[in-house]
């Protein structure tokens, strides 16, 4: 018997201030499946992800899925006030009480569930620091705790890797992927370059002019495919283990060499 999927997306559209933001977008992850949204600044990323979890109503098309209703997102900006006298393990605890004031009284339940999370992301070491002193990779994985600790089958993250370097963006990506097989969550990852993801994502999700490429990163990355979908000839180029992405001449019909798109 077929699984259902965890999110079903067809054919969605959606109009902000009366202007087309995205176009007939279709795509659907299974359990345990490892997407990444992959598109410029202004393609139209954070907007899909905010139309989906419910912020943005759709001008056309349907959302659907086993996981919809309940899903954890980890949003682009979040900077905590180094002096806020929360700790690591208390913000990952308000992902089970946060619609409650104040920190709740010790629960033996909560306390367990919340030790599993932290040790799920590999976040035991740091659990008593304060939130707003851990460094960039540190915050991720706290704030992916916190998004995971009522278990959905769903996880949304926006740009989660835009401020870490090298060796933090590794670590949470292995991190995200091992999460999506153990615990059979279906991920959906924004970000402008797809290279740090070449190794882990299922399928990939190629926004550009708010229309959309989908499939398996083999399927989209291609010149034909992505030259229909940005209207102009584009050129995939693979060098030492990289794509680039690039517009075909520095002066093709009035449109500037473009390095790595996204």
């Amino acid at each position: 018997m077929l699984t259902a999927p965890a999110l079903a997306v067809n054919n969605l559209s959606v109009s902000l201030g009366g202007r087309e933001v995205l176009r007939d977008i279709s795509f659907a992850l299974a359990p345990g499946e490892f997407c990444g949204l992959i598109g410029a600044n202004g393609s139209g990323k954070t907007t899909l992800l905010r139309t989906i979890l419910g912020f943005e109503a759709p001008s056309a098309g349907t959302i659907s899925g086993q996981g919809r209703g309940f899903a954890g997102y980890v949003p682009q900006k979040f900077s905590p006030d180094p002096d806020m006298p929360l700790r690591a393990r208390d913000f990952v605890e308000l992902g089970l009480t946060g619609s409650k004031l104040g920190l709740p009284l010790p629960n033996k339940a909560r306390k367990a569930a919340v030790e599993a999370m932290l040790a799920a992301v590999d976040a035991t070491g740091y659990a008593d620091q304060r939130i707003g002193s851990l460094s960039g990779g540190q915050l991720q994985r706290v704030l992916i705790a916190h998004a995971l600790i009522r278990r959905p089958k769903l996880l949304f993250l926006d740009e989660p890797l835009a401020s870490l370097d090298l060796r933090a963006i590794a670590e949470v990506v292995d991190l995200l992927r091992r999460l999506a097989r153990e615990q059979k969550i279906a991920i959906l990852i924004s970000a402008h370059d797809m290279n740090p993801l070449l190794g882990v994502m299922d399928q990939i999700v190629y926004l550009a002019h708010g229309r959309a490429a989908t499939g398996a990163t083999s399927d989209v990355v291609r010149t034909e495919v992505l030259s229909r979908l940005y209207g102009y000839h584009i050129d995939v180029i693979r060098v030492h283990g990289r794509i680039l992405v690039v517009a075909a001449g520095e002066h093709d019909h009035g449109r500037p060499h473009v390095e790595a798109i996204p």
